[in-house]
């Protein structure tokens, strides 16, 4: 299994540590197994995993609502069971449900979020975030009134409403529509901009792949890899030539059984994956036997693993290389 780089560099000291948290409920399932983990401030992570991986449970600790069988949580150096308060002041948390149809006022709704910190009444910083999620114009409308999308910024506003350091998006985007998706995207770097660190999960590959500074995938329970989203892609990433052929094989030929191929169902079509990273390739040995061999091509066009492809490779062999 290939062993989590969770070191935070000496020059950033973490903005959340985690050690050794387990959490096991009373069933006897054992959601979470020994997780280390560091977040460095200003970063945005992308935490990714199947369905039932802990990621919920994960946040739900860190947030102080779920409380582990063992291990600690700080948060900009508040233990969040010891200094539960102190730690907890320190986070935003935007949860995946929606709201439901309440009477009370986008802008009193966020002040009412505001208040139950303690912070102080303040109109000016209400009305930057109000206008930094293009609520401003909606402030007094009813929430109940508010479209999903509305509804989805309305939760940001409220997490921000505290001025946290830390804010957890839990599938910030579910069920909006891909236009407001970006134009969401381009809000949360604009937080970070503004030294907001950002904790993501999300079922949409592409936000973390598009996002994320560095990726966190957690499987049954384990974080089985931590890496810089653009590392991770380098060592993980496979790159293909596809040649689409003239004539349709039936199966590889004996002569080119030294290179990596795959022939498509159809015959038409051969695929040949190798290291991006390798200063050699053997493509141009490929190419010279293919034309010894007879074999022509129509199209040539080479192509890289997406973000997504390096994610189900990892759950499928348990983080292993």
């Amino acid at each position: 299994m290939r062993q989590p780089n969770t070191d935070t560099p000496p020059s950033k000291q973490a903005v959340i540590s985690i050690r050794g948290i387990g959490k096991t409920y009373a069933s006897g399932h054992q959601a979470l197994k020994s997780i280390d983990l560091d977040i460095r401030p200003g970063e945005i992570f992308a935490l990714l995993g199947p369905n039932g991986a802990g990621k919920t449970t994960l946040i739900n600790i860190v947030c102080g609502t779920v409380t582990p069988s063992n291990g600690t949580v700080c948060v900009n150096g508040f233990d969040i069971q010891q200094d539960y308060r102190q730690a907890r002041a320190q986070i935003g948390l935007v949860p995946q449900e929606l709201l439901t149809g309440a009477f009370e006022s986008v802008e009193a709704t966020v002040r009412f979020s505001r208040g139950l910190f303690g912070k102080p009444p303040s109109p000016a910083t209400l009305e930057k975030i109000l206008r930094q999620l293009s609520l401003w114009d909606k402030r007094e409308a009813r929430v109940m009134t508010l479209s999903g999308g509305m509804k989805r910024r309305l939760l940001i506003a409220k997490a921000l409403s505290h001025e946290p350091r830390v804010l957890f998006l839990d599938e910030p985007t579910a069920g909006v529509d891909v236009e407001l998706r970006r134009d969401m995207w381009a809000m949360v770097r604009q937080l970070r901009e503004q030294g907001v660190t950002i904790i993501l999960t999300t079922h949409y590959i592409e936000e973390a792949e598009e996002m994320a500074d560095r990726i966190g995938v957690i499987n049954q329970g384990e974080i089985i890899v931590v890496e810089e989203k653009q590392a991770l892609m380098n060592q993980l990433g496979k790159k293909q030539l596809v040649l689409t052929l003239v004539s349709s094989l039936t199966v590889v030929p004996s002569e080119l059984a030294s290179y990596p191929l795959e022939l498509s169902a159809d015959g038409y079509t051969l695929i040949y994956t190798f290291d991006a990273q390798k200063e050699h390739n053997q493509i141009p040995e490929l190419l010279r036997h293919l034309a010894v061999l007879g074999i022509d091509f129509r199209d040539l066009h080479s192509r890289e693993s997406s973000l997504e492809d390096i994610f189900v490779n990892l759950i499928a062999t348990g983080g292993s290389l």
